[in-house]
């Protein structure tokens, strides 16, 4: 208590020891400029995610239900003189596509967030980023907006997703993918392409013929096998690849499914 009752020792009078106790502050660091931009970015980058679930939100009422997909499913499925429902997805396609075209699938609600960002960010930069489109992304795109993805279609498309994933079973989503995805030379489902490249039903698919049926619906044009071998190779050993980089596949069972036939069949449908 003395201490606070001291008095403050006259000029010169330790006068030294009372200015080493009041050194004088440091000025802080300015940020640096690099940091500053890229914190600013952020900003943008959070802000532009914000709006846009904000009008996914808005949007939520205003979409078509969930309950529409499998009556716009068959009637696509009819428009093709295919059979719906078609056959049930095999393990080796389920898991050669979610490998290649969504690894979140079985935790995502619909949508990447993480994706999203990303787009988003490379939307900001004037970038152009493929990512980010899910599975039920994909099928909302093919069952509602006609394929088309214009960035109010792809709003929409974000908004089904989500009502798509919170209607349906992660099983559910991959049959109605897999039977309404087209997949080159005219043949739309499952079925109808296993049938026609391979001459069996998708459940005698290998793995092989599996991960080329799951990579060929990104870009059945591009990657058509019959037309474009080279291009539907790379595709093909990119899936076998990712299967074998989530845990799918083993080395050894990656190396055997690059090393196989792929065993496309001269004569469409199966026997």
């Amino acid at each position: 208590m003395s201490i606070l009752g001291a008095r403050r020792p006259a000029s010169g009078e330790g006068a030294g020891d009372e200015d080493a106790l009041y050194e004088p502050t440091r000025p802080l660091k300015r940020r640096s400029w690099k940091f500053r931009l890229a914190m600013g970015a952020v900003k943008v980058v959070l802000v532009v995610v914000a709006l846009f679930l904000a009008v996914v939100a808005l949007l939520y009422a205003f979409t078509p239900s969930a309950a529409q997909a499998t009556r716009v499913a068959e009637a696509q499925a009819a428009e093709h003189h295919i059979a719906y429902p078609g056959a049930p997805v095999p393990e080796y396609f389920a898991e050669a596509l979610v490998a290649t075209e969504d690894h979140r699938f079985y935790a995502d609600p619909g949508l990447d967030p993480f994706a999203l960002v990303r787009a988003a960010a490379s939307w900001v930069t004037g970038h152009t980023d493929g990512g980010g489109s899910t599975i039920d992304q994909q099928l909302a795109k093919n069952l509602y907006t006609s394929g088309h993805s214009s960035f109010p279609q792809i709003i929409e498309q974000v908004t089904l997703a989500v009502k798509l994933n919170r209607a349906y079973s992660r099983a559910e989503i991959l049959r109605l993918y897999a039977e309404i995805a087209y997949y080159g030379h005219g043949y739309y489902g499952l079925q109808a392409a296993s049938c026609g490249y391979f001459g069996r039903t998708p459940a005698h698919l290998t793995v092989v013929q599996a991960a080329m049926l799951a990579g060929v619906v990104n870009a059945p044009t591009y990657d058509y096998p019959l037309v474009y071998p080279a291009q539907a190779r790379a595709r093909l050993v990119h899936v076998i690849d990712r299967m074998a980089a989530v845990g799918y596949l083993t080395k050894a069972q990656q190396d055997a499914a690059l090393n196989a036939r792929l065993g496309l069949s001269a004569v469409r449908g199966c026997r």
